[in-house]
């Protein structure tokens, strides 16, 4: 994924999940977030950030954050990249146990849920639901970063599809990179976390992978191992 019009700033605050003020080249911007979970330890007064410059001259915000330094590790906390990332991954045959796909749609209904991916390839059909992860501690992947009554429902649904016949995938992309292990948040969100371990055990898989990232673009690098 590659972006375009790319700027630098200082972040100063956020005023609420969509809005966030950063200082560009010495002036005050209000600027739109491109996540709207809560990275807290990522966007602290101070941090620099990139930003991408829309060429919409009616947008009401002219920028949107896009990535972030913690420390010396630049991490992409643009929400809607993932599901590109990883659809252009499974097209390209990155994927270990998706190769060869012959049919690969997005945005497929399943039962109470609308999931990332749909695919099909040889005598297989299931479907892909994709996580962005921007949460890190001590070199481990969390997810998630902020209670998600939506992702636990995706989860049993998930289960659900492997019922039903059908192969599912829950895949976490890691939005950063050097990280080797993802586990689920549990002191975060438990439910989602059983949710993930009971989907492990009936039969979902469950995939992580990590990010190169650069300020103007992310792609996908290497699977990483998943914790549960």
């Amino acid at each position: 994924m590659k972006y375009n019009n790319i700027y630098e700033g200082i972040f100063l605050e956020r005023p609420n999940r969509f809005i966030a003020n950063v200082l560009i080249d010495g002036k005050k911007e209000k600027v739109h977030v491109k996540n709207t979970g809560r990275c807290k330890e990522i966007l602290i007064k101070g941090t620099k950030v990139y930003l991408e410059k829309s060429n919409n001259p009616n947008r009401k915000t002219k920028y949107s954050l896009i990535s972030a330094y913690k420390g010396n590790q630049l991490i992409n906390i643009d929400s809607q990249v993932p599901n590109k990332v990883v659809f252009d991954a499974v097209q390209s045959n990155k994927i270990e146990g998706l190769n060869n796909i012959k049919v690969l749609k997005r945005e497929v209904t399943f039962g109470n849920s609308r999931f990332d991916l749909y695919f099909e390839k040889d005598n297989e059909k299931g479907f892909i639901e994709v996580k962005g992860v921007t949460l890190e501690d001590n070199g481990l992947s969390l997810f998630p970063d902020a209670p998600t009554e939506r992702g636990t429902k995706h989860i049993k649904e998930m289960i659900k599809a492997v019922e039903f016949g059908l192969s599912g995938y829950i895949f976490f992309l890691i939005q950063m990179e050097n990280i080797k292990y993802f586990t689920p948040n549990i002191s975060m969100d438990e439910k989602f976390s059983n949710a993930l371990i009971e989907a492990n055990k009936r039969g979902v898989n469950i995939l992580a992978y990590n990010s190169t990232v650069k300020k103007d673009f992310i792609k996908i690098n290497e699977k990483i191992e998943v914790l549960i």
